[in-house]
């Protein structure tokens, strides 16, 4: 996730970093998401009901809470999810790119992966809003002089937000750790608060209760699944932030800090509901002491910002996977710092990002209105990767259909549940995150797509390499000092832009290298399998360099490479690089893109990110060759 010299994750961690250090930094970077739903969970929960619930469906309502966490959480990501891995990255896509092309190629496959990081991008947009809003409505129990200026403060703290993310977080990053830390410590605490109020409580620990709100209630308890949900809308991050920090500094901080504090304030939340106390409020900050309140608000918004700095950290880093997978257009990718691999910056995903969530603040007004919206695109996020999983399962570990198919099976109806409460607010807010996923899935088709036909166009204007260098014999093309290096998408034959190099300028260089550089569906590909070169005559070589989708190439490094431990003989004083510059238009037949289409991908190509910035070519040494294409 880097855009400067690009080292694995494994090889930016300490060497001397140790299991409870990497746990603290996973505590700052993962947790923000699922940790600040104490906030709004029960309070959401408990504003479907109206008026203060019997006992026994506060109880039902807590064992559901409890044993979401553990059966979505600890089961499926923390247990079975975090241990298929591609080369050490997770989240959805990089377990589509394991399965659906690593494997065998699969289109179903992909598109389900793609949709379901598509879906991740409305979770982006809707988590800082409704994090932020509910921080800030604890003021209303401080005094309600403050309830006018909620709403603004919230969207002065997010335009704050999103400004600051062209300088980088390294500068704050350091600290996310030990405040989230303390965060959990004072839920923890707080929970302890109300746990003592009223000890009966914990008797939701047994998954009884839960089944019998669920049976008892009926359609209620049903719709009730969409607002408990809530409690893991970030349980898809502790897959995707794998390659951050391993599996084992994740399932320690999981394990011994977050699920022991998240059990221990719902408990404490569901305890002064038994209580007695006023449902209306919001029940976590009355867990508070009253001259607290306002350090509670503090720390939570705190909190709050540093979860929506983990989900906008998590769109820039899945943006660079999607892009070097092919599914993007080339946006430009600034590095923002020379230490964390993770530290990258997509001006235009941070702003796209800022506007819908200010217009889903400003829009909503209130947490409980974005409740409706939230929940939607994370449970059908969650229902692919299970549906992922279960290939995997049979794929990667060789399990037999009946063991994949009673363990993924299992998982999959609490997700299909899971998803159909939730979709039963589509029409209350939850259409706005499934909107945004259908324009990006939109975008990474359309792109694909376009992609695919100039690289067809292409290969059916090749010629043979043998037959291309008699040509020059036989039409005494003269061969000048110095090397060109010509890229290519063809991975044979003569390259196009080599062609119409010699058509208009009727000269080659002495030394030419020909390449093309792909992307495979892993992360990091080992140095020593970088690069295969073949002489296909004297001083004519065709290479193919290869990359991670988590690596961006750097092309005058390579030849360096070439030079090193291939043997070719180049001049790298008097290098030139010879680049295509499609200009797409649409075919006279009628066939390949539709027009609307075709006139789309035509707008996103002519607006992506120069290839020489990409492959980090010296800008004096290009040239570049336009053409037409007609897909």
């Amino acid at each position: 996730m880097t855009d400067s010299t690009i080292e694995s994750p494994q090889a930016n961690q300490h060497p001397n970093s140790g299991l409870a250090t990497l746990g603290l930094a996973a505590l700052g970077i993962v947790f923000g998401d699922i940790g600040t739903s104490p906030l709004y969970t029960l309070k959401t929960i408990l504003s479907l009901s109206g008026d203060t619930p019997a006992a026994q469906a506060v109880i039902g309502i807590l064992s559901l809470i409890i044993w979401t966490l553990i059966i979505i959480t600890s089961v499926k990501y923390v247990s079975i999810a975090m241990s298929i891995d591609n080369d050490g990255e997770g989240g959805v896509l990089a377990l589509m790119s394991l399965i659906g092309n690593k494997k065998h190629h699969r289109p179903m496959i992909v598109a389900a992966g793609l949709f379901g990081a598509a879906l991740i991008y409305g979770d982006g947009a809707i988590t800082p809003a409704i994090s932020v809003l509910s921080a800030l409505e604890g003021l209303d129990l401080a005094t309600p002089a403050f309830h006018p200026y909620i709403l603004p403060m919230a969207v002065a703290i997010l335009v704050g937000l999103f400004a600051i993310q062209p300088r980088g977080t390294e500068w704050i990053g350091k600290a996310f750790g030990p405040i989230m830390a303390l965060w959990f410590g004072v839920i923890a605490i707080l929970g302890l608060i109300g746990i003592v109020k009223h000890p009966g409580v914990l008797v939701a620990l047994n998954p009884f209760y839960g089944l019998s709100y669920l049976i008892s209630n009926g359609y209620a308890s049903f719709l009730v699944l969409g607002s408990v949900f809530l409690c893991v809308t970030g349980a898809e991050a502790l897959y995707a932030d794998m390659g951050h920090f391993g599996a084992r500094p994740i399932r320690l901080a999981w394990s011994g800090v977050v699920l022991p504090s998240l059990v221990l304030n719902y408990a404490g939340q569901a305890a002064l509901v038994l209580d007695g106390q006023p449902v209306p409020d919001n029940i976590f900050f009355q867990l508070c002491p009253p001259m607290l309140v306002i350090p509670l608000v503090i720390l939570s918004t705190i909190a709050t910002i540093i979860a929506s700095q983990s989900i906008i950290t998590g769109a820039f880093s899945m943006t660079r996977q999607a892009i070097q997978l092919g599914w993007m257009p080339r946006l430009r990718i600034k590095q923002t710092s020379e230490k964390g691999y993770g530290q990258i910056y997509v001006g235009v995903v941070n702003w796209l990002l800022m506007i819908v969530t200010l217009g889903l603040t400003l829009g909503f007004g209130k947490s409980d209105n974005l409740a409706a919206a939230y929940g939607i695109a994370v449970s059908l996020t969650m229902l692919m990767t299970t549906v992922l999983l279960f290939i995997a399962m049979r794929e990667i570990w060789g399990w037999s259909l009946l063991a994949a198919g009673a363990a993924a099976g299992s998982l999959f109806i609490v997700d299909a549940v899971f998803f159909a409460a939730n979709a039963m607010k589509v029409l209350d807010g939850g259409y706005v995150p499934l909107v945004l996923a259908i324009a990006v899935y939109s975008v990474m088709l359309i792109w694909h797509r376009g992609s695919a036909a100039i690289s067809a166009a292409l290969t059916d204007r090749i010629v043979p390499v043998g037959e291309f260098l008699k040509s020059l014999v036989d039409r005494n093309i003269p061969r000048v000092p110095g090397t060109a290096v010509f890229l290519t998408r063809t991975k044979s034959e003569t390259p196009p832009v080599m062609i119409w190099h010699v058509k208009r300028n009727r000269a080659l260089h002495e030394h030419v290298f020909v390449l093309t550089a792909t992307t495979e569906p892993v992360p990091w590909i080992e140095e020593t399998e970088r690069l295969s070169v073949v002489e296909l005559a004297p001083d004519f070589w065709r290479a193919t360099a290869r990359y991670g989708f988590m690596e961006r190439p750097d092309l005058p490094k390579l030849l360096r490479e070439a030079t090193i431990a291939h043997g070719c003989k180049l001049d790298l004083t008097d290098v030139t690089y010879y680049v295509g510059h499609e200009t797409v238009i649409a075919r006279d037949d009628g066939k390949g893109l539709y027009p609307w289409e075709e006139a789309f991908f035509a707008t996103m190509q002519r607006n992506s990110v120069h290839v020489t910035d990409f492959f980090r070519l010296p800008s004096e040494s290009v040239v570049e060759i336009g053409r037409q294409i007609a897909i």
